[in-house]
C-alpha cells in the first residue's frame, strides 16, 4: 500500500524563518515526514542561519549528527562528557564538515553579517531533541527554583527571570 509520496519530501530548497529570538530555523525531515524512513536509521535537516543567529545547545538522545556548511561560517562546537567537560569548537565555512557524537551538547552559531545555512545528517529516523535552556528552565511543571539555584549557583531573582523567559 506505499506509494512514491512515503519516500520522498519537497520544499528542503525553501529557506527556514528565522526571525526569532535565537535566528534560527531548523526544518526536521524525520520518519514523522517521510514514512519511508521508518526503521532506516537516517534523518536529515536543514538549519538556517540570521546573521549572528544560533542554534541554541541542545543534544540529539538517539543520534549521532554529521554538519555540513552550504552557505556562510558558522562556529560549531560540543562539549564532552563528564568529569572532563572538553569544550571542541571550530569555525567552519562553505563546504566544511563537523561531526557531533550521539548524546552531547552541542551548539552552532553564525558569524557573518549575511545569512546562512547547513544540512545535518543524523544517525536515527527519530534522532530527538533537547534543548538545554528550554529544558532546564521551561520545564511543566516548573523544576524547584530552589534545585536551580543551588545546580548553578545564582541568586533565585536569576532563576525567576530565566523560568519567565522559557
Amino acid at each position: 500500500m506505499v506509494q512514491a509520496d512515503d519516500f520522498s519530501f519537497s520544499g528542503l530548497h525553501l529557506p527556514g524563518n528565522t526571525s526569532n529570538p535565537v535566528g534560527s530555523k531548523v526544518t526536521l525531515i524525520n520518519v514523522a515526514k517521510i514514512p519511508g524512513l521508518n526503521t532506516l536509521g537516517v534523518s536529515l535537516a536543514r538549519i538556517d542561519y540570521a546573521p549572528w543567529g544560533i542554534n541554541p545547545p541542545h543534544y540529539h538522545p538517539r543520534a549521532s549528527e554529521i554538519f555540513t556548511v552550504i552557505k556562510g561560517s558558522l562556529e560549531v562546537g560540543f562539549v564532552t562528557s563528564n568529569p572532563e567537560n572538553r569544550f571542541i569548537t571550530k569555525i567552519l565555512h562553505q563546504g566544511d564538515v563537523f561531526v557531533f557524537p550521539a548524546g552531547l551538547i552541542h551548539f552552532q552559531r553564525n558569524l557573518g553579517t549575511g545569512h546562512a545555512f547547513a544540512i545535518s545528517g543524523l544517525s536515527s529516523q527519530n534522532p530527538g531533541i533537547v534543548t538545554i535552556a528550554n529544558a532546564v528552565f521551561g520545564s511543566t511543571p516548573e523544576i524547584s527554583s530552589d534545585v536551580l539555584v543551588k545546580a548553578f549557583q545564582v541568586d533565585k531573582n536569576v532563576i525567576n527571570y530565566l523560568q519567565k523567559k522559557f
